[in-house]
Formats: C-alpha cells, sequence, structure tokens
C-alpha cells in the first residue's frame, strides 16, 4: 500500500510539473508520458545444491527422509536441472533454460534541471524455466519445474540528464504468474499439485536512455527479479501401488516442495520509446 501511494504520488507530481512546463513553453527532453517496449536475453543465477523436501503424512513440516528397504530411498540423490532419464547416470541433468523476453511499458517522467524522476508500469514475459530433480532407488526420477506464465511490475525511476542522454535507477514491486508442472517416471502412486501461482516479488535494475530527435528514444536496461515461490507442492497418494509403498506406507500421504524458494533471474534488454 505504501508502494502504491508513493508511485501516485510520483505520477502525481509528473503530470502537475508536465502542465507545467507546457504553460511556459518549456519542454525538457524526458519530461512528459511515454509508451514503449522492451526485450531482450533473461539468464538464471546458477542453484547448485537444490533439492526436493519431503513432509511424511502431509502435516506441513518439510525435512523427513522417505525410507525404502531399510535405507533413505533418495539416496541417488538430487540435481539442479530436468532429469533425463529415471537414474542419475549415465544420462544425468539437463541445465536449466535461459531465455529471451519481451515487455510493453507505459510511464511518464519529469525533468528538472539534470534531474529526472518517474514512474512506470510493465507487462510481459520470459521464456525461462527451472527445474530440480530427485532420484528414488526405485529407480525413478521426479522432476519439478517452474516458469513465468507472464510478470507485472510497477517501479518508480531516478535519473541524471546530462543533454539528452539519461542514466537510471528503477525499483519496484513486481507480480507474477508462476507455472509449474511435474513429472516422473514412476507409474504407480498418484500424484496431484496445488500451491498458489500467482506471487509477488521485487524488480530493480537501472539503465541508459538516449533521446531521438523530438519523440522517439532508445535503451538498454539491466533489471534483476526475484519472487518467493515457497507455496508449490506435490502431493504423492498411493494409485496403484501397494500398500506398504514408501510414499503412503501407514495410510498417510506424502507432499514434495522445493528446497529454492526463491526464483530469480537476470534481464539485459533493448527499450524503445514513442513520448509524446
Amino acid at each position: 500500500m505504501r508502494t502504491t501511494l508513493l508511485l501516485g504520488a510520483i505520477v502525481a507530481a509528473t503530470v502537475a510539473t508536465a502542465a507545467q512546463a507546457q504553460d511556459t513553453g518549456e519542454r525538457a527532453p524526458f519530461t512528459g508520458l511515454y509508451v514503449g517496449a522492451a526485450g531482450g536475453y533473461d539468464v538464471q543465477p546458477n542453484d547448485t545444491g537444490s533439492t526436493i523436501l519431503f513432509d511424511r503424512g502431509s502435516n506441513g513440516s518439510f525435512g523427513d527422509t522417505v525410507i525404502a528397504n531399510g535405507g533413505n530411498a533418495f539416496s541417488q540423490g538430487f540435481c539442479n536441472g530436468r532429469a533425463r532419464d529415471r537414474t542419475p547416470l549415465p544420462a544425468g541433468c539437463a541445465n536449466d533454460k535461459d531465455g529471451w523476453s519481451y515487455y510493453g511499458r507505459i510511464g511518464m517522467d519529469s525533468q528538472t534541471g539534470n534531474i529526472v524522476i518517474g514512474a512506470l508500469g510493465e507487462f510481459g514475459k520470459t521464456e525461462i524455466t527451472d527445474s530440480v530433480s530427485g532420484f528414488s532407488t526405485t529407480p525413478a526420477s521426479y522432476v519439478m519445474t517452474r516458469d513465468v506464465k507472464w510478470e507485472a511490475s510497477i517501479r518508480g525511476r531516478v535519473g541524471y540528464a546530462p543533454g539528452t542522454t539519461l542514466f537510471y535507477g528503477t525499483f519496484g514491486p513486481g507480480y507474477a504468474n508462476i507455472d509449474r508442472s511435474f513429472t516422473t517416471t514412476n507409474a504407480q502412486n498418484g500424484f496431484a499439485q496445488f500451491g498458489k501461482r500467482k506471487q509477488f516479488g521485487i524488480v530493480g535494475g537501472g539503465g541508459v536512455e538516449q533521446k531521438i530527435g523530438d519523440h522517439f528514444s532508445i535503451g538498454m536496461e539491466y533489471t534483476y527479479h526475484q519472487y518467493n515461490d515457497d507455496d508449490a507442492r506435490v502431493r504423492v497418494t498411493q494409485g496403484t501401488a501397494l500398500a506398504t509403498n514408501p510414499f503412503v506406507a501407514g495410510g498417510t500421504t506424502t507432499d514434495f516442495r522445493r528446497s529454492d524458494e526463491k526464483f530469480r533471474w537476470h534481464s539485459l534488454r533493448a527499450t524503445a520509446a514513442f513520448r509524446f
């Protein structure tokens, strides 16, 4: 709520300043409303050490060990990627997928001297995917994957403009629809996904923008994106497996969740805008 009010105040101040500049016949290079687009490539930080955590009994307490034949059923280990087969060797895991991103944006700036203050809203999508896999002694593989169906953000922008070049920083709240999928080579148990998909986060970074003529500008921008993704669950039920199956022994169920609860990526994009 505080962030929304702050951004609203920035926009209101920007509108007032722009109107005043029009009344006096002055027009700073970076004052006014604009619409534009941004597109580039997104990469993820290395999430080595990511695992799947287990909750035997589905009581909300993760960190349990799934026992099979007197030992750890997941002694084959985990990998921070998508399993290629039911065993970790020889095929191993495919790396997480980085990918292109594309966004539309609308914003408004107010320039006083060399200082520019503004706000922008942005909506778009990134094609990155992030997986974690576990291998049981059955043998079988279990893969939890997440990607971004869409992302929106509202950010403040503060910069310095010596002439027609603007150097700026940007920061604000983000809101993303995180799509999830689950695959396994285990054909006996039943599996069901649940958990809230839409999550709040933060988006921040900086860039440079160059004015071209009276109405156009182009630039480059770096942003860091981070979302809490601690609500994704997979529940394992008996299915056609025996009642002595490690996931359901004793008449219980078992829940899966990822150990890495933050979904993070870096974005480097080209920008273009039409300024009214």
